[in-house]
């Protein structure tokens, strides 16, 4: 959820391997990743760019970038987890700085 809306289904990655794979892979995308926790993110061996965002524990965004492939998005002090789409995602979902993003914990775990 973006500011109380409802906005996508999000895989949560929250093991080494899981982060680490990241969007590694996966075909078609899926709507929405959040590493948990993770500190920055990379774009080795992606073919697609990726809208990225830098999570405080209370949800809050903190920035947005966007991490082309073969990139590195470093995260800015206090981020706890990182939240990747595919490019224009954010645009469509309204999130930008300061949005509030929350995640049901119940949701898809990412797999390895």
């Amino acid at each position: 959820m973006v500011d109380g809306r409802e906005v996508a289904h999000v895989l949560i990655a929250d093991t080494y391997w899981t982060r680490l794979r990241g969007m590694l892979g996966r075909r078609p995308l899926p709507p929405a990743l959040l590493l948990r926790p993770s500190g920055s993110v990379h774009g080795m061996g992606m073919r697609e760019p990726l809208d990225v965002a830098m999570l405080a524990p209370d949800g809050t965004v903190l920035s947005t970038r966007v991490l082309r492939p073969l990139g590195l998005v470093g995260a800015p002090r206090g981020t706890r987890d990182v939240l990747e789409a595919p490019v224009g995602s954010f645009a469509r979902w309204g999130l930008r700085e300061g949005s509030a993003v929350t995640v049901d914990d119940a949701g898809a775990r990412a797999g390895g």
